[in-house]
């Protein structure tokens, strides 16, 4: 922002330095909060030596194998798969201008879900195991993972296509991604109906989201998808402000609004589909995290973005925490915690919002 006489007025310092210390304090909570996620669990190991370890000071063999081979992983997978979720959704709420725009709502986590019942069912990818621990695997994770992402990128395809029939409007998008969610839903019972004991288990078990069944290969790739994508929300930040400002005034500031909404869509679709595939269903992060952090730091985009991205991350991240201390020795699935929690948290905000 520029000013005439080259001052900065103090409100708008004040206005940034709020903004700022919110993201900087929400890089803090992450930080505290992964050294404290790999530190419980069935055996508790003490922060500090969690510490020593990740800076390579090797403290014990057993103590090294836990977190680098399943605490770690298993804390940057859902650090990387909240704040991806989370910022997906915060680009379809303001391309979209419709609060509830979310890779849920629209149905992308759906059509993941069917195609990796059809993986399981009609491709076979799913088995039962012997020992009561691993009853039920996917023994072909990367086939159910390919298929499960072809349907969210298909669902992507089919909103694209309706929109751009109907001019790209939001609400037609909006619209077009509920009613394929409950087509999609309605495909998965439909083969669940006919499915064995174990398809139909290992379709379940594979629906449940759980940041535990990645590994290092698969969180590098969600990586990489999450940083690119960000980093091209964040390019395209001021379109994204002129479009939440409406269609009319966007195109009067020269943003070619049909364009924006296109490519955003199917980069958030992008982001959506590759974790949906390799950590299966997770709700809720994405449609609630961006409403919390606008209730923060505002609608801006510079700062909405990558607050969007860091909540995300701590809210999976502490709900995966949870997940494995709530009942432990077991580990609950972490999609149930946040159904738990995203449910009554967005049923808040909207309470909230309409009495303001």
């Amino acid at each position: 922002m520029h000013f005439a006489d080259g001052a900065v007025p103090e409100d708008y310092l004040v206005y940034v330095r709020r903004k700022f210390f919110w993201i900087m304090g929400g890089l803090l909570l992450l930080f505290i909060m992964l050294i404290y996620s790999i530190s419980v669990g069935a055996v508790t190991i003490p922060p500090y030596e969690v510490l020593q370890t990740l800076m390579g000071q090797s403290v014990s063999t057993k103590w090294d194998s836990i977190i680098w081979n399943i605490r770690l992983p298993q804390a940057l997978a859902a650090i990387v798969a909240g704040a991806g979720l989370s910022v997906a959704g915060v680009v379809m709420q303001s391309i979209l201008r419709n609060p509830l725009g979310s890779p849920f709502t629209l149905g992308i986590s759906n059509a993941g879900a069917f195609g990796a019942a059809v993986s399981v069912i009609i491709l076979g990818t799913g088995k039962m195991q012997s020992t009561a621990a691993d009853a039920v695997i996917i023994n072909n994770p990367y086939m159910t993972t390919i298929v499960a992402f072809i349907f969210c990128l298909l669902a992507t395809g089919i909103i694209l296509l309706i929109s751009r029939i109907r001019a790209a409007s939001p609400e037609v998008m909006v619209l077009a991604g509920v009613a394929l969610s409950s087509l999609f839903t309605a495909g998965t019972m439909f083969l669940q109906y006919f499915a064995d004991d174990t398809q139909l288990a290992a379709v379940v078990f594979w629906t449940f989201g759980d940041v535990g069944r990645a590994n290092w290969l698969e969180f590098k790739i969600m990586a990489v998808v999450v940083l690119l994508s960000t980093l091209f929300f964040m390019i395209n930040r001021w379109d994204y402000n002129a479009i939440d400002a409406g269609d009319e005034t966007a195109k009067g500031l020269g943003v070619n609004v049909e364009r924006v909404r296109m490519v955003g869509m199917i980069v958030a679709a992008l982001v959506s589909a590759v974790i949906v595939s390799f950590l299966g269903v997770i709700g809720f992060v994405g449609l609630i995290c961006p409403h919390m952090v606008r209730r923060l730091i505002g609608n801006d985009q510079r700062y909405l973005i990558p607050g969007s991205t860091l909540l995300g991350g701590i809210l999976l991240l502490a709900s995966d925490t949870a997940a494995r201390i709530i009942i432990s020795p077991y580990v609950l699935p972490v999609s149930i915690l946040t159904a738990f929690m995203g449910a009554p948290t967005f049923i808040y905000l909207l309470l909230r919002g309409y009495r303001r």
